[in-house]
């Protein structure tokens, strides 16, 4: 009895967990349903909640291509049965209903058209401009806006003057063919069949101007007369050309032949049929040129892809004959150019992408190549950028049924992926298979690599031939240690897989693993100098720019101090004043030539003191020294000017010669009776001029003094700045 009670409590127990468990599931299902029911509510009021005053249309979206294809059927309508309904009246009061039904259908898309213009973005700088107001502002002041505007005029009013049956009021409806150019040009880049898509838009065109021209070759037949010779429209009385559908294809049937140049058309009898026929032919020239220029440039640009896409056979087949090449091979070379056409092997891939910009080649490269790339065992570890540089450099190759691809002992240069077919690995007997290769395998990936201690070297290690055709991708050993470069990581990762691929094999020696850790050593050793070559040529371009300017600081102080001193220097006596003066400063000569000589030796003291503490500071730095000495220089050369003009001031041998002169003249005057009156007077104007002559050079002691101070003071101010 216990055991079954406890087994009942127990399956109880459990069917209430398994109830409990389906009724969360319910619950959470329901939230679930209620929250996917309000995401699909919020995103219809999203679009239904449009804000169209501030609705922009990009003209790069669907929606805008989509509306151009929409406009062609109204700019259509008007261009081909204005003209129609102007000239065949029967047929425009047959249907006239269905005309003015299709007439303001026609002018409501005209309508919406100019809204979607006025609503519709532009670029400016690369980015879409959507301000509505800015839009509205450049739609309003464009020429497109008033030919809209005079597209929509409602002409239809002159309907109650020249009545129902005149359709040619809707005459301005003609001005949106530019909308029409358009459409169709947009459709041209984005077709996949540009050709045929050029063809059809031609004949289009010249079918439009074959219905204008039926339709005036009936209005003028109405005019002259219809049946009144043989050239205009046969007379409506009789019954085979009274019905509407004759009389359209008849003149249809007419102006086609004009155009095209048959010349099988009735002669012409009045002025007007030859006037008519004149205007036609020379239309007919130019409609005639048209058409051939347009299908050769078509088959041109045909021949230009084949040639482009594939491999010109024609140089190849001029080349084999002008050679007289065995005809086997000649046949193989024929075999392989069909198997390229027939499964459209394209073979020049970068070449036809080369016009793209680099991201898009990439894009390209990576939708088409990355799947095959991203099989293969030895990249599936490395990173999307690395895959990303590879697809680049592959290079499609076909190979034909028992061609090698490789044989044991060449040097490799490229390695393969297999996109289609299979290879055979054979023996140097060529019978011999030891294995098959299929879609996503490898091979030469070892020759490529450069892995030290590989026994083999460069060459490669075993014999690969096709079975069938075979499509492979074949990534060359220049391309894949340029991308290598930049991806050390893999190129390790690559290299440690080859390593291993090596020694399963046992042709990788082992004294090449020390080798090629001692090369790492040198080349890391190699590195750090180059480093620190480049931070010393750094610090050497940043001195030698310190030293140009402490230079050319250097020389404009120089030029300063040089001015200054110019301004300080006495002025020359005039040569006005008296012969006194003169002799005046033969005394003042002697002292202040000695003042010179004493500042010159102090000076040169000072620039020594200079250049001693120069020496003491070598080693602070090299802009330091040179503006010392710079300055030092500046110091010594300003005091040596200074000194320079002192004794051209007072030349004792010029003294000399002054005094010698003004004793000749004294002599002259006082003649043979020497007094003593006059010998106190000499003596008197001696005393005289040798007290001025102290007195002057007291004054220029006390400015050399205070200018060799000055100078100082600058230099001790300069060298604590640098400092």
């Amino acid at each position: 009895m216990d055991k079954t009670a406890d087994v009942s409590i127990g399956g109880n127990q459990w069917q209430r967990l398994l109830r409990w468990q389906r009724g969360k599931k319910v619950t959470e299902e329901g939230k679930d349903g209620v929250k996917d029911e309000e995401k699909r509510n919020a995103n219809l009021d999203l679009k239904w909640n449009i804000n169209w005053n501030e609705w922009v249309v990009d003209p790069a979206e669907q929606f805008y291509y989509i509306w151009l294809q929409v406009m062609i059927f109204p700019v259509v309508y008007n261009w081909v049965i204005i003209i129609l309904r102007t000239c065949f009246t029967t047929i425009a009061l047959s249907y006239l209903p269905v005309w003015l039904t299709l007439d303001y259908l026609a002018d409501l898309m005209y309508l919406a058209d100019m809204i979607i213009t006025v609503h519709t973005g532009y670029l400016d700088q690369g980015i879409l401009i959507k301000d509505v107001a800015q839009l509205r502002k450049r739609y309003l002041h464009s020429k497109t806006f008033f030919r809209d505007l005079v597209s929509l005029l409602p002409t239809d009013l002159l309907y109650f003057v020249f009545g129902i049956q005149a359709p040619l009021v809707r005459i301005n409806r003609l001005l949106r063919i530019p909308r029409l150019n358009e459409a169709l040009d947009r459709m041209e880049t984005r077709t996949s069949y540009p050709n045929t898509f050029r063809i059809s838009k031609l004949m289009i065109y010249i079918f439009v101007l074959i219905h204008w021209n039926a339709c005036l070759y009936f209005a003028l037949s109405s005019y002259i007369g219809f049946g009144s010779d043989r050239w205009v429209y046969p007379n409506m009385t009789n019954p085979p050309f009274a019905s509407m559908r004759r009389q359209y294809f008849y003149c249809f049937w007419f102006s086609a032949q004009i155009f095209t140049t048959v010349g099988d058309t009735p002669l012409p009898k009045r002025e007007e049929e030859y006037l008519f026929m004149i205007a036609d032919l020379l239309i007919a020239v130019l409609v005639f040129a048209s058409i051939v220029g347009n299908v050769g440039n078509v088959i041109t640009s045909l021949r230009d892809r084949d040639n482009v896409f594939f491999p010109n056979h024609e140089l190849v087949k001029a080349y084999l004959r002008s050679h007289h090449i065995s005809k086997e091979l000649r046949q193989r070379i024929d075999s392989w150019y069909q198997h390229l056409h027939i499964n459209k092997k394209i073979m020049r891939e970068n070449e036809i992408l080369q016009q793209l910009p680099v991201h898009l080649r990439t894009e390209i490269a990576v939708s088409v190549h990355l799947p095959t790339l991203s099989k293969v065992t030895i990249f599936q570890s490395c990173e999307k950028s690395l895959l990303e540089e590879l697809v680049l450099k592959l290079t499609p190759q076909v190979f034909s049924p028992g061609e090698y691809v490789c044989r044991k002992g060449d040097v490799g240069h490229e390695m393969y992926i297999i996109r289609e077919g299979k290879l055979a690995v054979v023996a140097d007997d060529g019978v011999t298979e030891y294995a098959v290769l299929s879609e996503s395998n490898f091979f030469g990936e070892i020759s490529i690599l450069n892995i030290k201690g590989n026994k083999s070297g460069n060459r490669r290690t075993a014999n690969i031939r096709s079975i069938g055709y075979s499509d492979l991708f074949s990534l060359s050993k220049e391309d894949l240690t340029d991308v290598l470069s930049e991806f050390p990581a893999a190129k390790r990762h690559l290299e440690e897989k080859g390593r291993q691929i090596l020694t399963k094999m046992g042709m990788l020696e082992e004294s090449g693993e020390q080798e090629e850790e001692e090369a790492e050593k040198i080349e890391t050793k190699i590195g750090r100098l180059e480093r620190k070559l480049e931070i010393l040529q750094t610090k050497l371009a940043r001195l030698m720019s310190e030293l140009e300017t402490s230079h050319r600081k250097m020389q404009a102080r120089v030029e300063l101090l040089e001015w200054e001193l110019a301004a300080m220097d006495p002025q020359l006596p005039e040569d006005g004043e008296g012969e006194r003066e003169k002799g005046r400063s033969e005394g003042v000569g002697g002292e202040v030539g000695g003042q010179v000589g004493w500042e010159r030796e102090e000076a040169e003291g000072e620039a020594d003191e200079g250049s001693d503490a120069e020496e003491k500071k070598q080693g602070q730095g090299e802009d330091a020294d040179v503006s010392k000495e710079g300055d030092g220089e500046s110091t010594k050369s300003t005091k040596e000017d200074m000194e320079g003009d002192k004794c051209e001031l007072s030349d004792p041998g010029d003294r000399e010669k002054k005094r010698e002169e003004d004793g000749e003249k004294h002599r002259e005057k006082g003649g043979d009776r020497p007094g003593k009156g006059d010998g106190a007077e000499i003596a008197h104007e001696d005393e005289k001029e040798e007290e001025s002559g102290e007195r002057e050079s007291e004054e220029g002691r006390e400015k050399v003094e205070g200018d060799s101070e000055h100078v100082e003071m600058e230099q001790k101010d300069e060298g604590q700045k640098k400092e």
